[in-house]
């Protein structure tokens, strides 16, 4: 009887573990932020070779895995 009751608390804890893991996915991940029309995401240059000549000038080799972005939105033309 004691092993019976130990293998029902193992599978439920087992049980309550995995449906903890699986009720996030993707229904909780961030949303992007909208864009306006016409708005660009480029890479923010300017920061990139501040971050790297500084680097450079210290003898460290930066790899840039998720470059800083920054949104460009464009002037309007005027009518």
């Amino acid at each position: 009887m004691n092993r019976f009751i130990q293998s029902a608390l193992v599978a439920s804890a087992a049980m309550v573990l995995s449906a903890c893991a699986s009720s996030g996915g993707m229904a909780s991940a961030p949303t992007p932020a909208p864009q306006q029309q016409g708005e660009r995401i480029l890479t923010d240059v300017e920061y990139v070779s501040n971050v790297e000549r500084r680097a450079r000038d210290r003898g460290v080799v930066v790899q840039w895995v998720n470059p800083p972005q920054k949104r460009f939105v464009p002037a309007l033309a005027s009518r």
